[in-house]
């Protein structure tokens, strides 16, 4: 089964689509595909089928969402905690990833045509290698489209994502990279995994579980959350309007909630920045010199600000350096100059 199905949507889909996008709609959706497993036991079948029929049922499911102009989606598709399943149903799981990005390597031209970029989000050294080497292959092969993104969560969980950039941050201040006065939390969201999107608008989950289940925890504070109690195979176009209806009857309060949180976000760096500048003044002595004075402050104040963010731009960028020289090494490539 194809990653990406061409096709129009019904008559009847495309004047709900249409009425639906009349409203704000949501640029960015997670989806929690729950259910495989119930499938298959209520469809008397092994649960092997049950997660492939949930594969064909992603595959469908962005295709609505590109007909929705929903540009990207991020998916649950296998966390760290799967592991402690059976080792028959996660040696299967790592068969059908390692047939479905294989699979996905022959539709480059679709990829491409779509702009379709591949990312895939999670700590891959626990992964078997050619798995590994598959999954390296798509991100790569696709890293230079821009028009939508899939971003695949595989062997994940928010705890193990947050924990890693903590990790890399101590990583940049003991690199001299960033000072420990320039971690903040907006720097802790530039570390994820996810930090080359932008926060889900939506957060769909099927099933009947009303829980996260560990999945974009950061990400997802000022998120519309949706729980569903259809099984994931048996998802339809209908279930995905319900959301989005959801998310347009709560967009109003959604939005000024993620402006009054970047606004205190904002006083917050200022403030550190402040003290850190206070602090500098008061060691070198300046503070009963010329930097008492308002203006003298302010201008050290900017002149620090414009360092911080120097610091840290170049700290991303060694990070980002670092995440692509992983892809590229076990994709066999010599990255561009």
């Amino acid at each position: 089964m194809s990653w990406i199905r061409e096709g129009e949507l019904s008559l009847i889909e495309r004047l709900s689509a249409n009425i639906l996008k009349a409203g704000p709609m949501p640029k960015h959706v997670a989806f929690i595909m729950d259910g495989n497993r119930r499938y298959a036991r209520k469809r008397h079948v092994e649960r092997q089928e049950g997660h492939t029929q949930g594969f064909d049922k992603l595959a469908e499911t962005l295709r609505w969402c590109l007909n929705l102009d929903i540009r990207e989606v991020t998916v649950y598709a296998f966390s760290i905690e799967n592991f402690k399943r059976s080792k028959e149903e996660v040696d299967g799981l790592m068969e059908l990833a390692k047939q479905k990005f294989a699979r996905l390597l022959e539709e480059q031209e679709n990829l491409e045509k779509h702009g379709v970029c591949i990312r895939v989000l999670g700590d891959l050294a626990l992964l078997p290698l050619d798995l590994q080497q598959a999954i390296a292959k798509a991100v790569v092969s696709t890293r230079g489209h821009n028009k939508c993104f899939l971003n695949v969560c595989f062997a994940y969980t928010s705890r193990h994502e947050i924990t890693n950039a903590v990790r890399e941050m101590a990583w940049g201040v003991e690199q001299g990279l960033i000072r420990s006065s320039d971690v903040s939390e907006l720097l802790l969201s530039e570390c994820l995994y996810s930090s080359s999107s932008p926060d889900p608008d939506l957060l769909i989950r099927t099933s009947g579980e009303v829980r996260l289940s560990d999945f974009l925890l950061w990400q997802t504070s000022y998120s519309c959350l949706v729980f569903q109690s259809v099984l994931w195979p048996e998802y339809s176009f209908w279930n995905l309007c319900e959301a989005i209806l959801q998310y347009q009857l709560n967009y109003l309060s959604l939005q000024r909630a993620r402006d009054m949180h970047k606004e205190q976000q904002a006083l917050q760096q200022l403030e550190a920045d402040r003290r850190c500048v206070a602090e500098l003044l008061m060691h070198s002595g300046s503070a009963k010199g010329n930097g008492k004075d308002p203006q003298s402050r302010q201008e050290h104040l900017l002149t620090y600000a414009a360092d911080r963010e120097e610091r840290v731009r170049s700290f991303l960028e060694a990070l980002q350096l670092q995440r692509d020289s992983y892809f590229n090494d076990l994709n066999g490539q010599v990255p561009p100059v």
